[in-house]
Parts: C-alpha cells; sequence; structure tokens
C-alpha cells in the first residue's frame, strides 16, 4: 500500500481521486489544494507518490516540483486536460515520472501508479549509476595528476608512481583518491 499525496484545486475531483486510490489499494497520505510550499509538505506528510490533477500545470507548480526532485524524489503523476510537448517537457524535467493527458480515470489510478513507480525507480538507478561513474572518474583524474606530480618531482615512471599512492593509501588507511588530493594539496605549498 502507497501513501499518496493528492494535489487538486478542486474538492469535487480531489474526493473522486481518494476513492479511487481507495479502491486501489492504496492510502491517502493528505490532500492539498495547491503545489505551494510542497518541500515543506513533502517533509511532513512524507508521501510516497505525489498525485497532481491539473488543466495544465503551472510554472510555479513546475518549479516547486523541480526543487522537491532535487531535494526529496518522489514519483510524480500528473493527470493534466493539456498536453503540449513544451508542458510534458518541462514536467518531466522537473522530475514528473507520468504525465497523462485528458484528465484522470479513477478506474486507471492503479496501473498509472505502477507505471510512475516503476519508471521512477528505473530513473533513480540511473541517476545512481551516473553518480558513481561521475565519482570514479573524479576520483581517477585526481590519482592521475598526483602520479604526474611523483613522476615529475621524484623521476619515478608511471607504475611506480602508482606504487607508492597505494603504498601511501593503505599505510593512511585512506582511498587511494584521498590520498592522491592530499598529495596535490601539499604540492601547490611545496612548489
Amino acid at each position: 500500500m502507497l501513501r499518496v499525496l493528492v494535489i487538486d484545486e478542486s474538492r469535487a475531483r480531489a474526493a473522486e481521486i481518494c476513492a479511487g486510490l481507495a479502491l486501489a489499494g492504496h492510502q491517502v497520505a493528505a490532500v492539498l489544494a495547491s503545489s505551494s510550499d510542497l518541500s515543506a509538505q513533502i517533509e511532513s506528510i512524507r508521501p510516497d507518490v505525489i498525485l497532481i490533477e491539473t488543466d495544465s500545470p503551472s510554472r510555479d507548480t513546475l518549479e516547486n516540483l523541480a526543487v522537491m526532485n532535487a531535494a526529496m524524489p518522489r514519483p510524480v503523476i500528473i493527470f493534466a486536460q493539456e498536453g503540449d510537448e513544451e508542458t510534458i517537457r518541462a514536467a518531466v524535467k522537473a522530475g514528473v515520472s507520468t504525465y497523462v493527458v485528458d484528465g484522470l480515470d479513477p478506474g486507471r489510478l492503479k496501473p498509472v501508479i505502477d507505471v510512475a513507480v516503476a519508471s521512477f525507480e528505473e530513473h533513480q538507478a540511473l541517476r545512481s549509476e551516473l553518480a558513481a561513474a561521475t565519482k570514479k572518474l573524479s576520483e581517477r583524474k585526481l590519482i592521475d595528476r598526483a602520479k604526474g606530480l611523483l613522476m615529475k618531482s621524484r623521476g619515478m615512471d608511471e607504475a611506480e608512481a602508482y606504487a607508492a599512492l597505494r603504498k601511501l593509501a593503505m599505510e593512511r588507511a585512506k582511498p587511494m583518491a584521498a590520498v592522491a588530493q592530499d598529495l596535490i594539496d601539499m604540492a601547490k605549498y611545496l612548489l
């Protein structure tokens, strides 16, 4: 059972959504009339999914979603009446997992939520992989710079410089990238 935050300026539509969520086996965490101060609301409510029903998402809504997505990402579903390409792209860029045009059919809630959660999880996995690859590349660059400093200052070849960095990392019980950064920082003062 997922806890769903419902955002809809229409109380009547929000009531229909809540009924559809109950039929789909999900719990309504809260109902809000707007997305203003969304990050604070997410922090206090802690929903699993955010569902927004609107004619067309406003720029403020998309900005609030982007801020929320950077700090506390959640699957976001927007049901809208209008679906121009520019708005859809802006919504996806703001972190929307699923954008459904032509409004909400309460009977379709369960599969739409399932798709949004799966899409969100896949996107988060890709973000994690990208962050890990970026970190490894950054660490590799630090190690290469530190090797270059050792090769230049001590007349070592590449294998000797790498072995010296590795030995220093083991002696200090620190990752090689941290030792490389320390060496680069010290070289600034010594050279």
